[in-house]
């Protein structure tokens, strides 16, 4: 960590100038400088050459590594990449430079402080209350939370790629950050526990109308409610609600086999994401159970039903 560190006067970083010239720290910048305990420097107000350095390799870095604009799937792969980039310079000579740009960083290393044991938390803080339709908002937009936390106070953290909302020392949703105005992101699985209770709501709930499931998972819906009627819909919420304790992938594995077997019910996708999860064999097979009473079924053939119509004529 370096020793002291010459910033700009962004707002993010200084609520107010003082008339002698000394800076009043932002509340979250004051945060990061007493984690990492470095010495903050500033520039004067509208002299970009007070750190002409800075300027020029934030022009740099604009014009070789985001032109044209990259597209990454998350923030962590934009950063590795970056990362990689800026490794891969670390054996070139700069003009005006005898030794590499690796070689130079190990002697300014030498003059820096080790990093802290924990990272700083960088993110946003803030407070709300769940309201009656399970959301929280947070910088204009409604972000959802399980229906069990409802007209409860939370605490809110807005990262840049995320926003994560808990209530007393528990995290209870994550969102990937919005950043339009006004908008309302949900995340479907806090809904299911009412939805199961107002069956009839299933294919009217707004926080389910964009969720795009897999189509074994419309499949299994048809056989369980052609099998069940209106119990079958239940039982099809009960199987979406495993996601609340499985992963996507795993459920997704089970209702998979569930059909395959022809094994259509809550009890048996729940045993077979379990060995899913277990890495064991599922235990659908009868054969493994000797002790419990064989059923033999017969063939039904056309001339049975002549009994019957002569124990009539009788």
């Amino acid at each position: 960590m370096p020793v002291s560190v010459l910033y700009d006067n962004d707002r993010c970083l200084v609520s107010k100038i003082q008339p002698d010239g000394t800076r009043i720290r932002a509340a979250l910048f004051s945060g990061l400088q007493s984690h990492y305990l470095f010495r903050d420097r500033y520039g004067r107000p509208g002299k970009g050459n007070d750190k002409g350095a800075v300027e020029g390799m934030v022009g740099y870095a604009r014009r070789n590594h985001m032109v044209p604009i990259p597209h990454f799937a998350s923030w962590d792969d934009f950063n590795a990449d970056l990362e990689g980039q800026c490794r891969a310079r670390l054996t070139r000579i700069l003009r005006g430079h005898k030794e590499t740009i690796g070689e130079r960083l190990q002697r300014d290393l030498v003059a820096m402080r080790p990093l802290p044991a924990a990272p700083f938390d960088a993110c946003d803080q803030a407070g709300g209350r769940v309201s009656s339709q399970s959301l929280v908002r947070y910088d204009t937009n409604d972000y959802s939370v399980p229906v069990a936390y409802g007209h409860q106070d939370v605490w809110i953290r807005g990262y840049v790629d995320e926003v994560v909302i808990g209530c007393r020392g528990e995290v209870i949703a994550r969102h990937p950050r919005c950043y339009d105005r006004e908008d309302m992101i949900f995340d479907p699985v806090h809904y299911l526990p009412l939805i199961e209770r107002k069956i009839n709501a299933l294919d009217q709930a707004a926080p389910l109308a964009e969720w795009d499931l897999p189509e074994e998972f419309q499949t299994l819906r048809r056989l369980m409610e052609a099998r069940m009627l209106k119990m079958g819909r239940r039982e099809y919420v009960q199987v979406l609600r495993l996601l609340e304790t499985f992963e996507m992938d795993d459920l997704h594995a089970a209702v998979k086999k569930a059909l395959k077997l022809g094994a259509v019910g809550f009890d048996a996708v729940k045993h077979l994401v379990l060995c899913q999860v277990e890495k064991r064999p599922p235990r659908l097979d009868l054969d493994v159970y000797p002790y419990l009473p064989r059923a033999n079924v017969e063939t039904t053939r056309a001339a049975s039903y002549m009994a019957l119509m002569s124990e009539a004529a009788e």
